[in-house]
């Protein structure tokens, strides 16, 4: 392979190697586990919502900050280690979530270390994209880098389902006791989760640190001095913000639909165990369906990009997600959107599998176009703080999406309910987007 191509399957590398704290920790596997443990209903929504929140809180602060430091030093590398080391430190913790003795402060603690390590991990490697081809074909590197990474999640997944995770006759899903002797009776095959997803991440992200290299930076300035300079320049930014109307607009759309993706990514599982009273497995091919088809859409989505433009992409994802938003409002044991249904029916489950298929099509294709948006909308000598801007952007309001649930949740105390607030959402970010400039920068934005 050439240089060039190392670097950008080094690149892809992160994506497959980040995404199974997403697949496994944050929606499929981890947070179910969870809420079964304290309990299927409103508290563990509540409870999980209140945390992410906290988390999301962090990002949003410290992202841009680290951006801008990342801009002036032209150290991007460097970060990336640290945040990876706290990403495998914070999922390895996870171990520890036995259900006879359930420290969940601690639990909680670690979940969000690694969140707040793979998402500031992220606004260094998002900023790499844009010298990685030209920006006409920025639209299908961004697509294969979701595709690679959501497949990533498709694989280990099916590892854990197959090999590690118990049912509840304490076999896998192919019927066989958990690998390695870990324990069913104390859930250790699922806990396991949390040591595989840090060893996941760490042999991954071998190619990515061989292969990428970053382009030398004119000028840097040593770190004290770019931590010196980087919020009064922030500032300056973020106080011009408004009259660049194009990416004032993109950063305030795009930080309420990806709160709301984020919201039915982080519930979805919950949802299910609540509502339908899923077992491990009907959850293990939710997540299986959402992530192949996210894989899929990921693609296809990036070639639409490199055709069309990011913004169409972009309208189009999120109006399918408002309508799948009021429809996981509308399925439930007892009626399939208003119609009822019978105690045996399979059709509440059926239809939650292609609501399911769609979030994981949709979702792909639109983190896909965003992330190429954002190259557009962004000034080329900061694209590490513009994206230091988008994080914020999506977890300025992070906590938005899960408080509403959690919160809605409580006060009328119905799962169905709770999830509402995502439609409003989808609806004010599809309203926002109307004033962005496709070209961005290039248009004067």
């Amino acid at each position: 392979m050439t240089a060039a191509a190392k670097r950008l399957w080094g690149w892809l590398f992160f994506d497959w190697a980040s995404q199974p704290y997403n697949t496994l920790l944050l929606t499929f596997i981890f947070g179910p586990y969870i809420a079964r443990q304290m309990g299927e209903g409103t508290a563990a929504q509540s409870l999980w919502g209140y945390g992410i929140g906290a988390a999301g809180l962090v990002i949003a602060l410290g992202s841009p900050i680290l951006g801008a430091i990342a801009d002036r030093s032209g150290g991007r590398m460097g970060f990336v280690w640290l945040f990876s080391l706290m990403y495998v430190a914070g999922a390895s913790g996870l171990w520890w979530a036995a259900p006879d003795d359930l420290n969940l402060g601690f639990v909680m603690l670690c979940f969000g270390v690694g969140l707040i390590g793979m998402e500031f991990a992220t606004t260094f490697t998002n900023a790499m994209m844009a010298d990685l081809g030209p920006r006409h074909d920025l639209g299908r590197i961004s697509g294969a880098g979701f595709a690679f990474g959501y497949a990533g999640g498709v694989v280990a997944l099916v590892a854990m389902l197959t090999l590690f995770m118990e049912g509840p006759a304490g076999t896998t899903m192919i019927g066989i006791a958990p690998v390695l002797g870990l324990d069913p009776a104390q859930s250790e095959g699922t806990r396991a989760v949390g040591p595989f997803t840090a060893i996941w991440y760490a042999v991954f992200m071998i190619p990515f640190f061989l292969w990428v290299r970053e382009p030398r930076v004119a000028n840097p300035l040593p770190i004290g001095a770019a931590m010196r300079t980087a919020w009064p320049d922030l500032r300056t930014t973020l106080r011009g913000l408004p009259a660049r109307r194009s990416l004032f607009a993109y950063l305030g759309s795009s930080m309420l639909y990806r709160d709301a993706l984020n919201g039915m990514y982080a519930f979805g599982g919950i949802y299910a165990v609540g509502m339908l009273g899923w077992t491990t497995p009907q959850i293990g091919m939710f997540g299986i369906l959402a992530a192949v088809s996210g894989a899929v859409f990921a693609w296809v989505g990036g070639r639409a990009d490199s055709r069309f433009g990011p913004k169409p992409v972009i309208a189009v994802c999120v109006a399918v997600l408002t309508l799948v938003a009021l429809g996981v409002a509308m399925v439930s044991r007892e009626t399939v959107f208003g119609l009822a249904v019978g105690p045996e029916s399979r059709l509440p489950d059926i239809a939650f599998y292609v609501l399911g298929i769609l979030i994981g099509a949709a979702g792909g294709a639109l983190q896909a176009a965003s992330r190429t948006m954002m190259v557009r909308q962004a000034d080329p000598d900061r694209l590490t703080e513009a994206f230091g801007l988008y994080a914020l952007s999506g977890k300025a309001t992070s906590f938005l999406a899960p408080l509403l649930i959690a919160v809605v949740t409580d006060i009328s105390g119905s799962q169905r309910i709770g999830v509402t607030p995502l439609i409003g959402l989808f609806l004010a970010g599809l309203v926002l987007l109307i004033w962005v400039r496709p070209d961005g920068t290039r248009a004067g934005a």
